[in-house]
């Protein structure tokens, strides 16, 4: 199971987004949407109610910090700050793919936030493709066991794999590997994408699967094909990876597409979402939590104050929102009136 790549590979993964622009040329899709404006909301702002619940936790708000990294040294700096900052604001929190806590165990304490984040849903993380890779079940629970985790991930990233130097590129059995795992593991599974999107005909597969909740990850903002590209060997490599930098079915146009293939399932947008509003607009669209990753990165490397500060204007552009479309609940706000913008050539 030992992987000599894992741990180099997402100390480059680090130091690419943080220093290369690897957004997707896609744009979110969130632009094409608008919000009737309430000019007598009749709310007082400080009394508006971010609260959601998710797998029986109450959360602070509607608004996860997702999986970023894990198995390095400046990793395990990251994920405390982003810990420490989420269980301040009760918000859950996603792991980076574990896959490295097996290959080399001395990682293992850079997924282990228990003893910053105590109360929190905390979610493990594996790549699909494992599943049929030799990553069972046992493996499985020892990632949950060893994060203390609420809940498992399962990334859903074939196109990175392929344009990986090292990728996995035979996905054949994941769907039956996948509900097996949920099948048989304790705790809930999620899908999830990396940022390509989930369309109604996958998020019907996976629902028929048995997972319980979907993270779109759709097109608009970290583009895994531009990260590969400025990993690529050669120049082969770099060209194909090229190709792909607006790839995907951007992020509210897969919230929706997901609501109709999973309409029973919470969906968690993510993908390109830069402010409060755009998650409000994922809400309204049929989300049940937006998720953001690469905007709390860099905070993340300084401290857990500067994570805590970006979360706070995340969700004050929120609660904004909120009132200025009379939505004292998130629940409300999942009603308000939302328009498509005249002229915007999204398909949704």
């Amino acid at each position: 199971m030992s992987d000599p790549h894992v741990t180099q590979r997402k100390a480059d993964h680090i130091k690419i987004n943080l220093e290369q622009d690897v957004a997707s040329r896609a744009r979110s899709g969130f632009e094409a949407w608008r919000f009737e404006h309430n000019a007598l909301p009749e709310l007082d702002l400080a009394e508006i109610d971010l609260g959601v619940t998710l797998f029986g936790h109450r959360l602070g708000a509607p608004l996860l910090i997702s999986s970023m990294t894990g198995g390095t040294e400046e990793a395990l700096r990251i994920n405390r700050h982003l810990a420490i900052a989420a269980e301040q604001a009760g918000l859950p929190i996603g792991l980076g793919s574990m896959r490295a806590a097996i290959a080399r165990p001395h990682s293992a304490p850079t997924f282990q936030l228990r003893d910053v984040a105590p109360s929190i849903p905390i979610f493990a993380n594996i790549g699909a493709v494992q599943l049929v890779l030799g990553f069972g079940l046992d493996e499985c629970k020892r990632l949950v066991d060893l994060a203390g985790a609420n809940a498992l991930i399962v990334h859903l990233n074939p196109l990175q794999e392929a344009l990986q130097p090292e990728g996995d590129t035979n996905w054949k059995g994941v769907t039956a590997a996948i509900a097996s795992l949920c099948a048989r593991l304790p705790v809930p599974v999620i899908a999830k994408e990396v940022g390509w999107g989930i369309s109604a005909r996958v998020a019907r597969a996976l629902a028929d699967a048995g997972v319980a909740a979907i993270d779109v990850a759709g097109a608009g903002g970290t583009s895994w094909s531009q990260v590969e590209m400025h990993r690529a060997r050669n120049d082969v490599q770099r060209r194909v990876a090229a190709a792909f930098a607006d790839w995907g079915m951007p992020t509210a146009e897969s919230v929706a597409a997901a609501r109709v293939g999973a309409p029973h399932l919470p969906i968690i947008a993510s993908g390109g979402i830069a402010n409060g509003v755009d998650g409000a607009k994922s809400l309204a669209l049929g989300a049940s939590l937006f998720g953001l990753a690469r905007p709390l990165l860099a905070a993340a490397t300084v401290s857990a104050e500067a994570v805590s500060a970006e979360i706070e204007v995340l969700l004050r552009q929120l609660r904004v929102t909120m009132q200025c479309t009379g939505s004292a609940t998130v629940a409300a706000l999942r009603d308000a009136a939302l328009t498509r913008v005249a002229g915007s050539h999204w398909a949704g």
